[in-house]
């Protein structure tokens, strides 16, 4: 069981996004100065997480609950 425990801390990690480029690339710039007050800034909202639903950054549930309520 000891060893096993000695194992675990080397096996475990988060590892970040590879670059800022790519994150960038995924979530955009749209939501740069939106506040939702206006159907542009919903937009914006809207661009931003289609990004993040197309990498797969949340879940599919997550994504569907996006809008719900319009």
């Amino acid at each position: 069981m000891r060893s096993a425990l000695r194992l675990l801390p080397c096996c475990c990690g988060t590892s970040g996004p590879g670059s800022a480029t790519a994150l960038r690339g995924i979530v955009g710039t749209d939501l740069i100065g939106a506040r939702g007050a206006t159907p542009a800034d919903q937009r914006k909202i809207d661009r931003t997480v289609v990004g993040i639903c197309a990498a797969a950054v949340w879940t599919k549930g997550e994504c569907a609950r996006h809008g719900e309520g319009r």
